[in-house]
């Protein structure tokens, strides 16, 4: 019996030295998910360096001209370089807002009548524009900046019409707008602002004729104060495969 009521007492003795025992993770709602995320939302920190000399000669350009054409094969780092420049333009307090502008073509093959509103129509459409910002911001960040309008993306079909000012403008995958929609854009220009206009001609996914950024480069090429930039294979920053596929496809 005496036994019995040691063994009792240990078992107490030990129940409330468990209940003095600190949580390994003193917040009840955390998980490692989110310990993820937040390792992410850091990565916006991080100043963006050009890896080839083309590419520093991007970034000189859209800190110089209000204008530039990044023209390239796919993995040059166009997308991300604009972005880059357009968060540190913002944050620098050199414009008050982000205005991202991309077709809404899809890439050969048609996924039919999406479903819900039209942000999430167009989301599918908009996701690398998505990525480089939650890169370069992090994801509560950009979810703020996006309710409060502090950057707006939209179809290339939505901008007709109005005078963007103090803004910093970015077009992607502009091969695949036609002469008149580039045209369009390009005079949506307003005061103290910079839009970067970014595409591959030899990747269109219009019909053959119909995309209209070569045509537009080679007209602004005249212009000294419109500076069009060419990057080529040895610019690609993905695989190296890339570059060597690209060479023969």
């Amino acid at each position: 019996m005496a036994k019995r009521s040691t063994r009792s007492k240990s078992r107490d003795n030990s129940f409330s030295s468990a209940q003095n025992v600190h949580p390994l993770f003193p917040r009840g709602n955390w998980s490692p998910h989110e310990a993820d995320r937040e390792a992410r939302d850091r990565k916006y920190v991080k100043n963006v360096r050009a890896m080839s000399v083309t590419q520093q000669q991007l970034m000189d350009a859209i800190d110089e001209k209000s204008v530039v054409l990044a023209l390239g094969p796919a993995g040059t780092g166009k997308t991300y370089l604009a972005i880059a420049k357009a968060v540190e333009a913002l944050e620098t307090g050199k414009v008050g807002r982000i205005v991202l502008s991309r077709p809404a073509v899809e890439a050969g093959e048609s996924l039919g009548f999406l479903p819900g509103d039209l942000n999430e129509k167009l989301a599918p459409y908009l996701r690398p524009l998505y990525d480089a910002l939650t890169e370069r911001l992090g994801t509560k960040r950009l979810k703020a900046m996006l309710a409060d309008g502090i950057i707006e993306i939209a179809p290339v079909a939505y901008m007709r019409g109005r005078t963007l000012s103090e803004c910093f403008v970015v077009i992607d995958e502009a091969q695949n707008c036609t002469y008149t929609q580039i045209k369009m854009l390009l005079t949506r220009l307003g005061w103290q602002s910079t839009m970067v206009l970014t595409g591959d001609p030899d990747q269109t996914d219009l019909l053959p004729g119909i995309s209209g950024l070569h045509d537009i480069a080679q007209r602004l090429e005249k212009l000294a104060d419109v500076p069009v930039v060419r990057l080529s294979e040895g610019d690609i920053v993905r695989h190296p495969l890339v570059a060597s596929m690209l060479t023969v496809l």
